[in-house]
């Protein structure tokens, strides 16, 4: 039997705990998945590369003052290696499984809660009320892998403003769209569905924080979480929701689905900190996809002048 150093395994290779200690139902149910979706999860078409969705060009776009100045990964490892489990567990399956969520429109977003004006968006309405601009940002995993995305989209705030918050929001939940048929890993016993996050209402308005509709100038490609998703790159990746459906303005701090599943190993905040380990490794470095030897990891993913005042005062293990 391998026996591989911690060092030397994947962040591809890690089985998540909760998938592990149900690991008998998980295969029952990826089988009975890929029955009744056609969706072969063995064998050489499963293997086979498929092509990237997401080919639709963006003219005219800005390059904002926020970009980051570091080499970005290209399009292929962007689009080929994801967590999205909605189009399944293994960071190969949503590029795989991509050709099942079709067609993206329409699509709607509906602005709900605490609001004076609550509205249903038309994808495309929405992103003509705001100019898109092209923004280089990090993207960092749980896993201790990172990324370097030109993510296409515009200021979160901007949709905030028009929903004209009531001085009872105090946070935004964001969810995803819930249709197994479409979203095949939404069969399987992984978490509870639709999938949940949530910000507090400063981050939400922090320039930083972008909804993204794009990536290297093309329309948001199905496995990176089309039509539109969230982006707030000082935080870990799955903090950054796709395919929304609903964003919620709330009074308390809402679920969000990994710190509901495992609460010891992800927090509600999740702000990139190497020093918080994750219980089944460390955060201290990261490998940059595309890349061999690690990094060390930087607080707040590198954007602690930016957004490091947002949390003075806060016990940073606490809420981690």
């Amino acid at each position: 039997m391998l026996i591989k150093k911690a060092e030397d395994v994947k962040s591809s290779d890690i089985t998540p705990r909760e998938l592990y200690f149900n690991r008998r139902q998980f295969l029952l149910s990826a089988s009975a998945a890929a029955v009744s979706t056609g969706v072969v999860l063995s064998g050489a078409d499963w293997l086979a590369p498929r092509k990237a969705a997401g080919d639709e060009k963006f003219v005219g776009l800005k390059k904002s003052s926020y970009s980051i100045k570091e080499k970005q990964n290209s399009f292929k490892e962007i689009t080929t290696y994801n967590n999205f489990y909605e189009l399944g567990p293994d960071k190969e399956d949503p590029a795989a499984n991509a050709k099942h969520f079709t067609p993206m429109r329409p699509w709607t977003v509906a602005v709900e809660g605490e609001v004076k004006k609550p509205k249903t968006y038309d994808i495309d309405s929405l992103i003509k009320l705001s100019p898109l601009e092209e923004r280089i940002y990090r993207l960092r995993c749980v896993e201790a892998w990172s990324m370097v995305v030109p993510w296409v989209g515009f200021p979160l705030s901007s949709l905030v403003k028009l929903a004209e918050p009531t001085g009872n929001a105090k946070f935004i939940q964001f969810v995803t769209l819930h249709d197994p048929k479409r979203l095949p890993g939404q069969k399987l016993p992984i978490m509870e569905w639709p999938y949940v996050e949530g910000l507090r209402m400063d981050e939400a308005m922090h320039p930083l924080t972008i909804l993204s509709v794009g990536l290297y100038g093309q329309v948001l490609p199905a496995q990176n979480g089309a039509p539109i998703r969230l982006v707030v790159p000082w935080k870990y990746g799955f903090k950054s929701i796709k395919s929304i459906v609903k964003v919620r303005f709330v009074e308390k701090q809402p679920p969000a689905s990994w710190n509901m599943m495992q609460p010891q190993e992800y927090g509600f905040y999740s702000n990139v900190n190497p020093d918080v380990d994750h219980p089944r490794w460390s955060q201290a470095t990261e490998r940059r996809i595309g890349e061999f030897f690690r990094r060390k990891t930087l607080m707040f993913n590198g954007y602690g002048e930016q957004v490091a005042q947002l949390y003075s005062g806060m016990d940073l293990r606490k809420f981690y």
